[in-house]
């Protein structure tokens, strides 16, 4: 059976590239640039190893706040009415997903102004991340990694509202580190210098096929939970 949340949110991070690296191409291109020279193994080898480190260590970040939000729903849903509370966490994650969804097929980008919120977060993070910097180990990458998944994001923001509505702290995990593993072939490209990827995501037709695919998942979550009520 398939799993609409983890299957959107891994579609959301595929097809976000644009948006990824617009907001941290940069970010990490400089990071890429400050890795240190190897004198025993290929530099491409080297440089992709630190990448992967930096990148994993991001998606650990997505997949520890899926499962503290969804955990958190999990314990609320002990306090309410189980069944009304369940249908508002999926009334709420489905009109995420479509939001996300007219996002990426670029109809509307009001999911993107929710990324205010996180600033007030990255204040009390930045001067962390700026001590660890220059990056001169794997570990440092992995630590910066970490650092760098809660940086403010309307894209993650919205994604975390359905680990919200799986009510659980495996499933949140599933979904956000689901999120943070289709982003990795964009910032993976954004660090080692290619856009062929970067070109085929923004293909005009491709992000309107996979916006529309998000959307019916946004529908069909907004359907379960409307059928529930009766």
């Amino acid at each position: 059976m398939i799993d609409y949340n983890v299957t959107g949110a891994f579609l959301v991070g595929l097809m976000g590239a644009g948006h990824c690296i617009g907001m941290c191409g940069g970010l990490i291109g400089a990071f890429s640039s400050q890795l240190p020279k190897s004198r025993h193994q290929n530099q491409f080898v080297s440089q992709l190893r630190f990448l992967l480190s930096y990148n994993f260590g991001r998606i650990l970040s997505y997949a520890l706040a899926g499962a503290l939000v969804g955990g958190s729903a999990s314990a609320l849903a002990l306090l309410f009415d189980i069944d009304l509370y369940l249908i508002t966490l999926r009334v709420i994650a489905g009109l995420m997903m479509i939001a996300t969804g007219l996002y990426i097929a670029k109809i509307w980008s009001g999911v993107v102004q929710i990324e205010r919120v996180g600033k007030y977060l990255w204040r009390f993070l930045s001067p962390l991340a700026k001590r660890i910097l220059p990056i001169q180990t794997m570990p440092q990458a992995f630590v910066g990694g970490m650092l760098w998944g809660w940086l403010p994001c309307g894209l993650v923001y919205s994604t975390l509202t359905w680990a919200v509505a799986a009510n659980s702290a495996q499933q949140g995990a599933m979904i956000m580190a689901a999120f943070g593993l289709g982003t990795l072939p964009a910032l993976l490209s954004a660090g080692m210098a290619a856009n062929l990827f970067g070109r085929w995501v923004q293909n005009r037709a491709v992000r309107l096929i996979s916006g529309l695919i998000l959307v019916s998942f946004g529908l069909q979550t907004l359907y379960i939970a409307i059928a529930q009520l009766r």
